[in-house]
């Protein structure tokens, strides 16, 4: 099967699969959320991307097998409606930036910053701090040598702009200053990111438009 990464709220995930892990994409809530389920191929541990809504639906998705870790990018509530359901049941360690971390509805077992690294499994994730949309939100990046690097962005990067700040001009600079030297600036086009709503994109796709994104200050 052939992964798009178009999913619709109600629909199925949509799974890609590369040599260290399998990647299912689910869309949950009335905020048409993302949620991410990482497994490792070697170990079959997972590790789940924003626990966002519709604890029953994570859970059918997840199946049977461990999932130890649940990372929320950042503190907006659409996009933690079901960790505590989630810890609940799976007893996961929740991950978070530590600037985000109290406006979780549980506590945070550990906190990462940038350059911190997570692993399950045999997979090691690389965090990401991208400052703006909130103070502590994170991206999650994923070297998979030949399969390519992955990109999970939360809000903070989506195709055609970065994330909402607002209108508020030093937020703005500061979240397209990080996205511009921690991601555009070190990663390769083929580079694909994976947003916090909607459809996929690639930083070759978005990189024209960096010029456009500053000049109109969103």
């Amino acid at each position: 099967m052939t992964y798009s990464g178009d999913v619709q709220v109600g629909g199925p995930a949509d799974v890609r699969e590369l040599p260290a892990m399998t990647i299912c994409k689910l869309a949950v809530g009335p905020y048409d959320n993302n949620a991410y389920l990482l497994r490792c191929t070697e170990t079959g541990e997972g590790l789940l991307i924003d626990a966002a809504a519709d604890s029953d639906r994570l859970l059918a998705l997840m199946g049977e097998q461990a999932v130890g870790t649940i990372v929320t990018t950042h503190q907006h509530g659409d996009h933690w409606q079901a960790l505590e359901q989630m810890v609940k049941v799976t007893s996961g360690q929740v991950v978070a930036h530590p600037l985000d971390a109290s406006a979780l509805p549980v506590p945070v077992d550990r906190t990462v910053e940038h350059g911190d690294t997570i692993t399950f499994g045999a997979v090691t994730l690389e965090v990401i701090h991208l400052r703006g949309h909130t103070p502590g939100s994170i991206a999650l990046l994923y070297d998979g040598g030949t399969a390519g690097h992955h990109l999970f962005t939360g809000d903070s990067l989506f195709p055609g702009g970065v994330g909402n700040t607002w209108k508020d001009a030093e937020r703005f600079n500061q979240l397209y200053t990080d996205v511009v030297e921690r991601v555009f600036n070190r990663l390769p086009d083929e580079t694909w990111v994976y947003p916090g709503h909607g459809k996929d994109t690639t930083l070759g796709v978005e990189r024209p438009a960096l010029p456009e994104w500053k000049a109109r200050g969103w």
